[in-house]
């Protein structure tokens, strides 16, 4: 089994670990519902990208209704 050679310094395993940091995201805002958005994603308030529609939210929320029970 193996075994490390030299002892691992503080300032070192610091080095390393410096990498590790999460970064903050950026949002934007929808253009047009303006509620915060990931940049280059269609907003899922309103299913709008770039002006244009490209998800019906209407026919979206339907589907994720629970089926009923018989």
């Amino acid at each position: 089994m193996g075994l490390p050679g030299h002892r691992r310094t503080s300032s070192h395993k610091r080095r390393r670990a410096a990498h590790f940091a999460l970064r903050k995201l950026s949002l934007s805002s929808c253009a047009k519902c303006k509620k915060p958005i990931l940049p280059h994603t269609a907003c899922e308030h309103c299913g709008t990208y770039a002006g244009r529609q490209v998800i019906k939210v209407a026919l979206r929320a339907v589907k994720n209704q629970p089926a009923a029970k018989k």
